[in-house]
């Protein structure tokens, strides 16, 4: 068997006729990119690109010359001659990991069809048939809603400053059987004593996990944050290759890795984080905030293989468009979905459907919610900031409290 062809396709992930333009939207920068690796036997694998798709795209279409005439079926081998083909470019980051991800997914999913068998049960086999999942919730009306549906774990996202009140808020209207997690992502991020000081906060609300509580990029700080509370840390969803995760591990700087499905190098990849993880007893949940339907097929197979998942993130209430470029679709059961068992991953696109979404753009701009920033300063567009005004900004007490 030999490759033949590899096709993308790049989609704008937005408005529908009749719907408003900020309908999932992410402020009209989210695109998803597919590919389909062909080969001379008539057997096709589907993959699914992260990072930056439109500019992943271009990364795609530049490795193609180094797979046409190869057996699709080495894949190992494969992946370390795309990794050695962009060393020239220099470390791999979003753009690199993004391409490698769809294409070595791609290849599994032909291995698995040409062998009859779900990509899973050529990783070694299930521990699970399910896979718990956790949702959004920016309110308690939405968080009560996950929970109506099944869902037994929610997550309250920022950017920039936690609002203690709100996740307090949601933790009482779920109750005590029901996980919370904070992501409290910049821009604008948190100093590391604006992260402690939050985070203590959160310690008395019993977290799953608080995530990236200071930028990604200096993992000093981290370690700084780490060790001034008594909380579940959560990060990894920008780093790609077992490289990239490696610090996390290696310095315990976290309980949970998020690998993101899409961009972190692979299926094979995100086994070797998961084991990787595992002698330092930690979990992984993959990041998926941002990630089409086909990298969620994706995850279902690693997470169904290894032993220390956590859960899986998934935008449940999404923009509709998610559940028609694809077929079958994912829905989810009592806060898990099913584990696919048709052979390769399992899922095949749904070409018309996908052209009906020509990308546009692909960057998002500044967060729409200029309480993110100190005000005054929101068209400075700084990266990091403390927080002045702490008692008021950081919410350091709950209102019943103050």
């Amino acid at each position: 068997m030999k490759i033949t062809d590899i096709k993308t396709y790049l989609m704008q992930v937005g408005p529908r006729p009749g719907l408003s333009k900020a309908d999932g939207s992410f402020r009209g920068s989210r695109n998803w990119l597919f590919l389909k690796i062909e080969t001379d036997e008539g057997i096709y694998g589907i993959g699914e690109c992260s990072g930056w798709p439109r500019v992943v795209e271009q990364a795609v279409q530049d490795l193609t010359t180094v797979l046409i005439g190869e057996d699709p079926r080495d894949i190992d081998r494969l992946w370390y001659r795309l990794y050695i083909a962009t060393m020239g470019h220099g470390m791999t980051g979003t753009v690199g990991g993004g391409a490698l991800t769809g294409i070595e997914m791609a290849l599994w999913d032909i291995k698995g069809k040409a062998l009859g068998q779900p990509v899973w049960n050529l990783l070694g086999g299930q521990f699970r048939s399910t896979i718990p999942v956790y949702g959004h919730a920016k309110t308690p009306e939405r968080a009560r809603a996950l929970v109506s549906r099944g869902y037994s774990a929610v997550k309250v996202g920022f950017t920039g400053a936690v609002d203690i009140d709100l996740v307090a808020s949601i933790r009482d209207t779920v109750g005590d059987e029901i996980d919370v997690m904070v992501d409290a992502h910049g821009p604008s991020w948190m100093t590391a004593a604006d992260a402690i000081a939050v985070g203590r906060e959160l310690e008395k609300l019993d977290l799953l996990f608080y995530e990236d509580p200071v930028a990604p990029e200096n993992l000093d700080v981290l370690q700084r944050v780490r060790n001034a509370l008594d909380i579940p840390l959560a990060a990894g969803e920008r780093v790609s290759t077992l490289w990239g995760i490696r610090p996390y591990i290696e310095r315990d700087l976290v309980d949970v890795i998020q690998p993101d499905t899409g961009r972190a190098g692979g299926i094979t990849q995100m086994r070797k984080m998961a084991a990787m993880a595992e002698s330092h007893f930690i979990t992984m949940a993959p990041h998926s905030g941002s990630l089409g339907p086909v990298a969620e097929f994706a995850a279902l197979h690693v997470m169904a293989t290894i032993p220390n998942i956590l859960m899986l993130e998934r935008v449940e209430i999404d923009w509709n468009g998610r559940y028609e470029v694809v077929t079958p679709m994912l829905k989810a059961e009592n806060g898990a979905l099913p584990v696919p068992t048709a052979p390769g991953l399992g899922v095949e696109l749904v070409e018309e459907e996908i052209e009906k979404y020509p990308s546009s753009r692909n960057v998002a701009e500044m967060p729409q919610n200029e309480g993110a920033y100190e005000p005054g300063t929101f068209g400075e567009c700084v990266y990091f900031q403390p927080r002045l005004r702490r008692r008021s900004r950081l919410r350091l007490k709950r209102t019943e409290e103050a």
